[in-house]
This record gives structure tokens, C-alpha cells and sequence, in this order.
């Protein structure tokens, strides 16, 4: 045997050996849960929904990290460096896993590369909803107004790419019809103008369209999931009339790519028992989020289709890369 084949041998050896003792000590201190968004953001409030329960379970304490910048990009970076020991724990956005590496240049990680998916979190409930003016009361008399009115439906979002926005690129695909994008700085100014009647639809977050349901000024058409939302059975998906219309929003929690299967696997089933507790449940949908745990496989799939989805969506909107 020679010498160049023993050190191969025992580096190993001793990394075989190094994944089970580590998942038998860890976790040995303080686990650091980076919101790549600032106080107060999604990802913020869903670290703060889970940190009491997920600190009592793992036996050390929790440390919200917030590391806001660059669309994500910034806290997201962070994590992605860290060691790979289950001790740094990123909450990650479809936007940031799925969304930026279309939108810029160049990206400081590879969502596919770089982590090691745990288990999905929520999903942030997108609504379909127009101006209660318009006479249009279901996903099928929107798609025949706006091919009578070519141009003349305007459909707000809560941004330049966001879930929102290409929620109304994947219906303009699908279906042919032409309808105006009105980007807003945030998904309230755009409810407030949907409200006020200065477009005709918005693509909205639940969250932000609940409040102002009540005045019958706004209809929510459908949601643009895969299936219902439990919280407003009655309502329903975009699909239901144009199939394989999907969009999700959702948010997921993700390990350094090098951390060890055990370790993974012990943060999926202690965030997962979490996540189904109906108190967390309940805080969670208050802030419009559906809990949907997962497993680290079912995750990276939905990265993947993701990616794969958004990147023919911005490039058919002609969203050019920073």
C-alpha cells in the first residue's frame, strides 16, 4: 500500500466516522436561524414562530440572525459559508432559492449546490382578485374580458419579479390574453389600489387582501396554488380552469450543502413536529401562511422546478438580470 493510498484511506475512514459521532454530540452549541430579510420580514417571523419550541428540542439556545441585503442574496451568501455542522440554519425564500439567480448577473451561491434542503415551512397564499366594478365574477370571465379588452386590464403585484408578478406572466402563458403589469413597492399599495379602483386586478397575498375584503370593493377570484386554501374552501385555484397554472410562494428551511444526513435528518423531524403544532399553525396563518412540512427531498424538488419554471417566466416578460 502506498503512502499517497493510506491517507486517502484514513481521510476516509475518519470522515465515515466523523458524520455519526457529530449527529451523536450535535447540536454542542448555540444554532444560529439567518433571515436573510430585516425584522419583521416573512422569513423573520417564521424563525420567531418556531425558536422556542425548536430550542427546547434541540437543547441549546436559538439565535435569530438578521442579515437583510441584495434581495436576499446577502443573508443567504452568509449561510451558505458557514460551517457545515447543523449549527447555522438558513430560512430561505422562493425568491432567493428559485427567483435571483435569473435576476442577477452574478449570484454569491448556487441554490442547488450550496445547501442541503431540511423541510418546507409555508406557503405565502397568493390570491387572484379584481375591483368589484368590473363584471367579472370567476377566472373564466377575466380571461374573456381581457381578450375582448385587449391592453386594458391592468393587474398590480408587489413587485418587478416577485411571486405576484409572475403569477400574472404564467396567465398571460397560458391563456394569450394581454394584460398590463403595474409593479408596487409592497403588496399593501398595491390592495390600496386595486381598493381605490386605479387597476382592475392584483395578484395579492391573502394577508393583504383579508383586511379589505370586507368593504365589497375587491373579489378574490381564485388562489394560485396547486390546491385550495383551507381558510377559504369555497375559492378556487386558478387550475380549475387553466390547467397546469401553478404559483407558489413559500419559504423553507436549508443546511450548508457538506452538513451530515443525520444531522439533516434530526432538524427535519424536530421542525416538522414543530411546524404541525396547531399554535404554530395558527401564528403562522395569521400572517397568511399555510404550513407545509416537508421532506429535505420534496424540498429540493420544489428548488428545482422552481428554477426551472421562473427562469422561462422572466425571460418571457423580458425581466433583464442586474
Amino acid at each position: 500500500m502506498t503512502p499517497l493510498f493510506r491517507i486517502v484511506a484514513a481521510l476516509a475512514i475518519a470522515a465515515a466516522v466523523s458524520a455519526p459521532a457529530l449527529a451523536q454530540t450535535y447540536p454542542s452549541r448555540p444554532i444560529t436561524l439567518v433571515s436573510a430579510q430585516a425584522s419583521g420580514g416573512a422569513s423573520d417571523l417564521v424563525a420567531r414562530a418556531v425558536m422556542e419550541r425548536l430550542q427546547a428540542a434541540m437543547g441549546q439556545p436559538i439565535v435569530i440572525e438578521n442579515r437583510p441585503g441584495a434581495s436576499g442574496n446577502t443573508g443567504a451568501a452568509a449561510a451558505a459559508r458557514a460551517t457545515a455542522d447543523g449549527h447555522t440554519i438558513l430560512i430561505g425564500t422562493d425568491a432567493m432559492m428559485s427567483s435571483n439567480m435569473h435576476l442577477f448577473k452574478s449570484m454569491p451561491f448556487d441554490p442547488v449546490k450550496d445547501f442541503a434542503p431540511i423541510t418546507n415551512a409555508g406557503a405565502n397564499i397568493i390570491v387572484l382578485a379584481v375591483n368589484s366594478q368590473l363584471p367579472i365574477n370567476s377566472v373564466a370571465e377575466l380571461i374573456a374580458y381581457a381578450k375582448v379588452n385587449p391592453g386594458g386590464l391592468k393587474f398590480g403585484s408587489s413587485g418587478i419579479a416577485s411571486p405576484h408578478h409572475l403569477s400574472g406572466e404564467l396567465l398571460k402563458q397560458k391563456t394569450g390574453i394581454d394584460i398590463i403589469h403595474v409593479p408596487y413597492r409592497g403588496g399593501a399599495l398595491s390592495a390600496n389600489d386595486l381598493l381605490g379602483g386605479h387597476i382592475g386586478m392584483a395578484f395579492l397575498s391573502y394577508s393583504a387582501a383579508a383586511p379589505i375584503l370586507p368593504t365589497g370593493k375587491i373579489k378574490v377570484l381564485a388562489v394560485v396554488e396547486k390546491t385550495r386554501y383551507a381558510a377559504i374552501p369555497d375559492v378556487p385555484t386558478v387550475a380549475e380552469t387553466v390547467p397546469g397554472f401553478e404559483m407558489s410562494s413559500w419559504l423553507g428551511f436549508f443546511a450548508p450543502a457538506a452538513t451530515p444526513q443525520p444531522v439533516v435528518a434530526r432538524l427535519n423531524a424536530e421542525l416538522v413536529k414543530i411546524l404541525k403544532v396547531d399554535e404554530v399553525k395558527e401564528r403562522l396563518a395569521k400572517m397568511g401562511l399555510a404550513v407545509v412540512a416537508s421532506t429535505p427531498e420534496e424540498l429540493a424538488a420544489t428548488v428545482r422546478n422552481g428554477i426551472a419554471l421562473r427562469g422561462e417566466l422572466v425571460k418571457a416578460a423580458n425581466i433583464q438580470p442586474e
